[in-house]
């Protein structure tokens, strides 16, 4: 397109957006206003996508952090032909796709945005997809306002996708000067952006980012730029064409005023449609995995062979975490691993060793460790994420909208709960459990044994959503056997007798500890139900129902604080009008210090002494 009908396409981004918002009476029309001629020369020379087939794995992918600026983006979709007028004037309306912030229920989205400074680290995921697994040409183009520069999410991937000289990725920043509530930090300081991204190794272009011929030349400088990624920063006006708005405070997030007029000034509505180019190659016959419009996981699974343990022996949950992982990736080359720069203790550095083509290393940088599983997922790959359970909470934002994508990542906390010992509580997940089980969709499972994890390892890799798993530090008791099955949504009951006058529900370390007070309660001749409970979400409500009227109380035993955990879970089982048994539970309502794991689970009122010494009351 000469320049001309590029600055026409960007004044009829800017229509639409206006109508858009005003159509759904709420929205960022001036947000988009701003980047429109951004999104209207990627879009007419530089995206390279098949609209009719979004699973192409040579397609370029494009992420709009800035989420609020949906409207253009689905300007831009009307203008590549794929939605029409009349479903552009269904924005936010109930019931239609182009929702308020994008989400993968659009099949040209990969992942939701909206809470910003998410796209940056999310396409550091992608554009290493491409790089070090896909190994195709396409490029990860990333939209991103100048308010969120501030997150420092967006840092951590600025600083991973220079280590990994990224120069598939291109971020686009969108510097129109105002935010929220009025001028942002930098304001139109295009150079201290720029020396922020040239310090962490960026190769940097600044523009007018109204000045399309100059817009086109920097994106065709940053698609010749090798060994680093490129960030074009572009000077804009919000709400860019309509005085009344343009670079004015007080318009954010609002329909335009006098919407009829401003169309008028931006010169009427129009219908340039674009002919987007096609990747090269032939598209796939079966879509990789991933959201939006991607089709089923292909099945690429082989046997695995998952190790085996005997009864009796020590073995730390996370250890059979780590072997299992790397027999999965064995018998599954889409299953990647990433680390939070404690591979060695989560054992996920297995993985490493066995399939170091598709292990990735993040860093103590907890929100791109996630960013970049939903990236890799959205590129058909099956992510494993590990670091410390007291060190996911850092990155809860990003697993929350993990979910609103649809994305099926799974994670592993380790070092759960006190029972890690020395280490004192900064060191212990002790609200994991709640802030996974609070996760859309989510299944969390907490394994007691060696064979148990396996098992739940194997599971985990078919789950639909986000799946989690808590493993321990130290080593316990294998109690089950090899061949043994735990169903997500299950548990065990490993003590149960027509005489039980209490029922005790434990998982992972407290399971255990559940077992030694069952004996010297029965030596005693007080006899207790034991259940592990290691699908702590689904939780088994049958069983639990059952053992509540055959023994009439239950107590929780949990390695995590009270509130949102196990004891919670098994409250929930009988929150449909059941008559409730008596519960008592038991939780670390401490703040631990540095002990023993053993003193920690006594102090914390966890160990086997506590809970007989709590039977006893009892009964």
């Amino acid at each position: 397109m000469e320049t001309g009908q590029l600055e026409e396409l960007g004044q009829q981004l800017r229509v639409d957006a206006v109508r858009a918002a005003d159509a759904a009476g709420s929205g960022h029309p001036t947000s988009s206003m701003s980047a429109a001629d951004l999104g209207g020369v990627l879009l007419a020379h530089h995206l390279r996508y098949d609209f009719e087939r979004p699973e192409h794995p040579g397609n370029d992918r494009l992420v709009l952090s800035k989420g609020h600026a949906s409207p253009l983006l689905y300007a831009l979709y009307r203008a590549a032909g794929v939605i029409d007028d009349a479903e552009l004037l269904t924005f936010r309306h109930d019931g239609s796709p182009l929702e308020g912030h994008p989400t993968p229920r659009l099949p040209w989205v990969d992942v939701a945005t909206g809470s910003l400074g998410q796209g940056l680290p999310v396409g550091v995921g992608m554009a290493l997809a491409g790089k070090r697994l896909d190994r195709l040409p396409y490029r990860v183009w990333v939209l991103c306002g100048d308010s969120e520069m501030a997150e420092g999410s967006v840092w951590e991937g600025a600083a991973q996708a220079a280590y990994e000289r990224l120069d598939n990725l291109t971020l686009i920043v969108d510097v129109n000067r105002l935010g929220q509530r009025g001028p942002t930090r930098e304001g139109w300081d295009l150079d201290a952006y720029a020396r922020k991204l040239g310090a962490f190794g960026w190769h940097t272009i600044e523009v007018d980012g109204h000045d399309v011929a100059a817009i086109d030349t920097a994106f065709q400088e940053a698609a010749a730029t090798s060994d680093r990624p490129t960030a074009v920063i572009a000077r804009t006006h919000k709400g860019r064409g309509v005085a009344e708005v343009e670079d004015q405070e007080g318009f954010h997030g609002k329909p335009l005023p006098h919407p009829e007029r401003a169309v008028e000034e931006l010169g009427g509505t129009r219908s340039v449609r674009i002919e987007v180019a096609k990747p090269s190659g032939t598209p796939p016959t079966t879509a990789p995995a991933g959201t939006g419009g991607a089709a089923t996981t292909p099945d690429r699974s082989g046997p695995v062979a998952a190790p085996r343990y005997r009864a009796g022996d020590e073995v730390a949950t996370r250890d059979a975490f780590g072997a299992t992982l790397a027999a999965l990736g064995s018998a599954r080359d889409d299953v990647v691993a990433l680390d939070g720069e404690v591979g060695d203790s989560t054992r996920a550095d297995a993985f490493g060793k066995a399939h170091p083509d598709r292990y990735f290393e993040m860093y103590i940088a907890e929100q791109q460790l996630i960013a970049t599983a939903v990236g890799m997922r959205a590129r058909g790959y099956l992510p494993f994420a590990t670091t410390f359970a007291a060190f996911l909470t850092r990155a809860h934002d990003f697993i929350r909208m993990a979910a609103v994508s649809g994305t099926g990542i799974q994670l592993c906390g380790s070092h759960a709960g006190v029972s890690i010992g020395q280490d004192g509580p900064s060191q212990m997940g002790l609200e994991d459990l709640a802030m996974m089980r609070a996760v859309h969709g989510s299944t969390v499972l907490y394994p007691c044994d060696a064979n148990q994890t396996a098992r739940l390892v194997h599971h985990m890799a078919g789950l639909p959503g986000i799946g989690y798993l808590r493993t321990s530090r130290g080593a316990s008791p294998v109690l089950y056997g090899a061949d043994e099955d735990f169903p997500v949504g299950g548990s065990r009951v490993l003590r149960a007798g027509d005489a039980d006058q209490v029922t005790v529900i434990g998982a992972g370390v407290t399971v255990h500890e559940a077992l030694r007070a069952a004996d010297l309660l029965a030596a005693e001749g007080i006899a207790v139900r034991v259940i592990d409970l290691y699908s702590v979400k689904p939780v088994d409500s049958g069983t639990l129902r059952r053992a509540a009227d055959a023994t009439g109380c239950l107590m929780t035993v949990e390695d995590h604080h009270p509130e949102g955990g196990i004891g919670d879970a098994v409250a929930e089982a009988f929150a449909d009008g059941r008559p409730a048994p008596r519960l008592i539970r038991l939780a670390v309502r401490n703040m631990p210090a540095s002990a023993t794991p053993a003193e920690q689970l006594h102090h914390s009122g966890i160990d086997a002494a506590s809970i007989a010494a709590g039977v006893r009351s009892l009964v």
